[in-house]
């Protein structure tokens, strides 16, 4: 009677003594099979595809665009009213901020010369001297400020002129007079940008690639292949940023994610590569055989990480929708050159690599050490304390997930930059001289006539936590009338967001009921706090949809109902646990960090990519398991050897990603800094606490029953296959081969 859908088949008679099982070739295999042949002209075909997109992103030029639309809010539209209205500012603007603690009015003449020279300098429109507009000089008159008007939007104008204009004003400085120069413009001509990260990151990458392998050659091959995946990935993420809307901070992101998973996916088919060396196969056979396991393993993972990726689509924002699609073209970038590039590399330098491996397991079998030993050991320990282990390890982890609770989403501005930086002084200097809230003023539109604008005016000045008012401005058209509001606390305060609330919810109808006109709370700082709710109120439906397709990929995979159960909930609490280390560091200051708000969508960011990367380490471990469970039965054994054969390979990579991502920390941008950190902790308690520890635990307290799915549902759900035996391995169950 043959076995029924669902049923294991039975065990497979031994090969004869000498004899190898050679398994069926499925496509990955085909695939690997075509490139060892044709290795020369698949190596072409990266460089001259690298080749072209790099040629080609260079002659085109790239076209980033900052989409923060959020349309339905009041922010927003506020912002189209005032457009559509008309404005006098048409660009974005500089602030040169001057100190003398004698008094501005002594270095006028000076100063004066130098605003008339900065009002020369290509990208400015005009300027406004502060010794003829007595608001922008304090009260003691030590700390003045002149406005700079941009002819365009800060990300519009050449970093080259904004240093012009930074250069131009610090040349008045003198040992009295203290000039400073402040606004978003001036903070992006100060990001020098500088490759230390990402070097930084592929030489950690190579070093544990050679400890790893223990050969030059073979530690290179998986590193070439990142490297041209992500290069690739840059190139066609400039093309398509004519097409698509995609934001300036998006090619670091991508040079963040690329190298992490290009190296990681290229780790775990050359690991499996290296296996099959050791059993005994040539090189060609032993690509082939690579691709056809641990290739499916790559291509699911990869899958997996761009589900959760576009899952940000759900989220409706267009600065995110951009950098979402970016990174999937990244990852899949990523997964060709792991299926296609590394093959041929693997036949140009496969019987190098064999003599080394062959060599490495003489040694190893002369010394009398199993591969494994030590993982198989800790597994054993695991397993026979399997509750403690679980409950200590669940304990640590939310210990550290509390703090991502109380977590502030915003943005960071010039407050939180380096003190050193001029844009950092130049926004204490206006703090100090105009009150903490002169920094990030609130825009109150009054749609109605000019004695609407009157009254919105008056009643704000005398709303509580308001510092001042200034007076209404109309519009071109007269239909429209602003008041800028200068609150009393700094524009990251909490303060300021129960005044923005404050102002919506109680003030604004009651000033539309008693004036007749429409009033809006807009500005950038209400607008960073809407998108940052706006994040929050849409994250469970984002994190329904990833973790829902997530699931339900793996029970496919694995025909179980409490495996994606159990990997949902460990990686939702890898990723708190991670957004709580963000919280601590970033939000509070551990390590003596400037404090200030997480970059409201790098917890969207995180989720979508630890979810999908804490995938690939689930099913590589999980899959080895369940091999083993088709083959014997017996689940504490499945256990063992399912962690013997995959923690070093699994260490091994979360180390690689670990500190490629932690390398970012040495940016100087923030955002890049938040986003490091966060993946970092993530993969880190991912591939130690988690895999480790937890994964082995549960499994081993679920017993049989992880396996277990309802027949119905058995009969209902179609068959996937995932990762090939090896040799002498039944095929059955989720593992049969294609």
């Amino acid at each position: 009677m043959s076995p029924t859908r669902g049923t294991p088949a039975p065990l497979a008679p031994p090969a004869p003594p000498g004899r190898r099982v050679e398994a069926g070739v499925g496509r990955f295999g085909a695939v690997a099979g075509w490139a060892q042949r044709h290795r020369w002209a698949a190596l072409l075909i990266w460089v001259a595809v690298l080749a072209a997109v790099t040629l080609g992103s260079t002659a085109a030029g790239s076209a980033y665009k900052n989409d923060f639309a959020l349309p339905g809010t009041d922010s927003q539209t506020a912002t189209d009213l005032f457009t559509k209205h008309g404005s006098g500012q048409a660009g974005d603007s500089v602030d040169i901020v001057l100190k003398d603690s004698q008094g501005i009015d002594r270095s006028k003449a000076a100063v004066e010369k130098t605003l008339a020279e900065v009002e020369q300098l290509p990208g400015v429109a005009e300027i406004r001297s502060p010794y003829v507009d007595a608001s922008a000089v304090s009260k003691d008159g030590t700390i003045g400020y002149a406005t700079v008007t941009l002819d365009g939007k800060a990300e519009a104008v050449p970093k080259e002129e904004v240093a012009k204009i930074i250069d131009t004003a610090k040349g008045v400085e003198s040992d009295d007079l203290q000039v400073e120069l402040g606004g978003e413009a001036v903070r992006g001509a100060e990001d020098k940008g500088s490759p230390t990260a990402e070097l930084a990151g592929i030489v950690a990458a190579l070093v544990i690639l050679g400890l790893l392998f223990g050969s030059l050659v073979a530690a290179a091959v998986p590193l070439i292949t990142a490297l041209f995946a992500v290069g690739s990935a840059l190139g066609l993420i400039v093309l398509a940023s004519h097409v698509l809307t995609v934001a300036d901070f998006t090619p670091p992101i991508t040079m963040l994610v690329g190298l992490g998973v290009g190296i990681d996916y290229a780790l775990l088919i050359f690991y499996r590569y290296r296996q099959e060396l050791t059993d005994g196969a040539e090189p060609s056979e032993a690509g082939r055989k690579a691709l056809d396991a641990a290739g499916r393993t790559v291509f699911f993972a990869g899958c997996t990480v761009i589900i959760a990726l576009l899952g940000l689509v759900v989220l409706g924002l267009g600065s995110l929708q951009g950098v979402a699609l970016a990174l999937a073209l990244t990852v899949l970038t990523t997964m060709a050159a792991s299926l296609i590039l590394l093959p041929a590399l693997l036949a140009v330098f496969g019987k190098r690599i064999q003599r080394h491996v062959l060599k490495h397991a003489a040694r190893t079998a002369a010394k009398g050490k199993a591969e494994g030993r030590r993982w198989r050991a800790l597994a054993s320990a695991v397993q026979r304390r399997p509750l403690p282990a679980l409950v200590a390890a669940t304990i640590a982890l939310l210990a550290l997930s509390a703090p991502a609770l109380g977590m502030r989403l915003g943005f960071a501005d010039a407050g939180n930059d380096p003190k050193a930086t001029t844009s950092r002084q130049a926004y204490d200097l206006l703090a100090e001289g105009f009150g903490p809230g002169f920094n990030g003023p609130l825009v109150v539109l009054a749609q109605g006539d000019e004695a609407a604008g009157k009254a919105v005016s008056s009643a704000l000045a005398g709303t509580e936590g308001v510092e001042a008012a200034s007076p209404a401005m109309s519009s071109e058209d007269g239909a429209l009338s602003t008041v800028i509001v200068y609150p009393e606390t700094s524009p990251q305060s909490e303060g300021t967001a129960d005044l923005v609330h404050r102002l919506r919810e109680d003030v604004a109808p009651e000033l539309e009921r008693t004036t007749g006109a429409t009033v809006l709370v807009g500005g950038a700082v209400a607008a960073s706090q809407d998108f940052s709710e706006m994040v929050s109120k849409r994250m469970p439906l984002f994190v329904a949809v990833v973790v829902g397709l997530s699931s339900l990929l793996l029970m496919l995979v694995f025909r179980s109902v409490l495996i994606p159960l159990k990997a949902a909930l460990l990686n939702l609490i890898s990723i708190t646990a991670a957004l709580g280390a963000m919280t601590l560091v970033f939000q509070h200051g551990l390590f003596g960090v400037e404090p200030g708000p997480v970059e409201a969508f790098l917890p969207v960011l995180i989720f979508a990519i630890v979810f999908g990367l804490s995938m690939d380490y689930e099913v590589f471990l999980v899959s080895r398991m369940h091999e083993e469970w088709e083959r014997t039965k017996d689940h504490s054994l499945a256990v063992r050897e399912g962690l013997a054969s995959t923690g070093k390979v699994i260490t091994a990579a979360g180390a690689i990603m670990i500190f490629v991502f932690g390398a970012f920390m040495l940016s100087a941008d923030r955002m890049l800094q938040e986003f490091g950190l966060g993946l970092a902790v993530a993969i880190l308690l991912d591939a130690l606490v988690i895999r480790c520890l937890m994964v082995p635990a549960i499994m081993q307290l679920f017993g049989k029953w992880a396996w277990w799915l309802p027949a119905w549902l058995d009969r209902l759900l179609p068959e996937v296959t995932l990762e090939a035996p090896r040799d002498g391995a039944p095929a059955g169950g989720g593992q049969t081969a294609s």
